[in-house]
């Protein structure tokens, strides 16, 4: 296997400063010779390219994947991203704001099964948070 590229080492960086160590820990543990070029490429791509650009803030980019996630119907990925607001930034205000636009733009029942999972994300978080 050759070296990592600077992208996807920057990426790695902004992968587990949004999502989390245990996280990445866990899809890197679960990459095999199959996975491999894809973890590389959403490594490379979405974290060391999109999200680590610095024009807008990780809250602004976190809801406006949420938003996406939400309106694509990836369910599975909004709870995600709901649980990295805890490194990103945003409220559970902005992923409602967010989720307002999903029903105008994306449709009630798309807007109102997100709101479900992330209230449960964000429930399970509340839960798991040191008192």
């Amino acid at each position: 296997m050759s070296e990592p590229s600077e992208r996807y080492r920057t990426g790695m960086k902004t992968r587990r400063a949004v999502l989390g160590d245990a996280h990445v820990d866990a899809a890197v543990a679960a990459t095999d010779d199959f996975n491999a070029p894809f973890q590389t490429l959403i490594t490379e791509s979405a974290w060391g390219s999109v999200w680590s650009r610095d024009h807008i803030t990780r809250r602004e980019r976190s809801m406006i994947t949420i938003a996406l996630l939400a309106g694509l119907g990836h369910f599975d990925e909004v709870a995600m991203h709901v649980r990295a607001t805890r490194n990103t930034g945003a409220s559970l205000d902005d992923i409602r704001e967010a989720l307002m636009h999903v029903a105008i733009y994306a449709g009630v029942p798309a807007a109102n099964h997100a709101f479900k999972i992330a209230r449960e994300a964000y429930a399970e978080m509340q839960a798991s948070d040191p008192a």
